[in-house]
């Protein structure tokens, strides 16, 4: 498969998944830029935050326009955000890529034994 299509594909699961449970989709790019694309571990985290914000705003404005997003209850989240965000960007060239990779590993074990209790 070309690298093209299998970028669009890629492209095309991170969206899904962002539009199925109103985020996540970075969850997805992050493993297969890294197994499927062979893209360096660095530019993948740093790629991934970049395709996340067209998608989200896809997803943010469908789920306005079908009023299930209330603004004011998402400032405080959305503020934090942006603060994290902010130091996580400063921060992340001073991280060796091998513990970012773990602590995402970890990040995705948590959250899927949360899913999995709370259901």
């Amino acid at each position: 498969m070309p690298d093209k299509i299998k970028a669009a594909v890629t492209g095309a699961l991170a969206g899904a998944l962002n539009g199925f449970f109103g985020g996540g989709g970075g969850m997805i790019l992050v493993p297969l830029f890294i197994c499927w694309l062979k893209v360096d571990e660095r530019k993948t985290f740093a790629t991934s935050v970049f395709i996340i914000l067209p998608l989200c705003l896809v997803s943010a404005a469908v789920y306005y326009f079908r009023s299930h997003l209330d603004l004011l209850q998402a400032l405080p989240f959305l503020i934090g955000g942006l603060a994290g965000g902010f130091i996580g960007g400063r921060v992340f060239g001073k991280i060796p890529t091998k513990l970012l990779h773990r602590l995402f590993g970890l990040l995705l074990i948590y959250g899927g034994v949360r899913c999995l209790i709370s259901s």
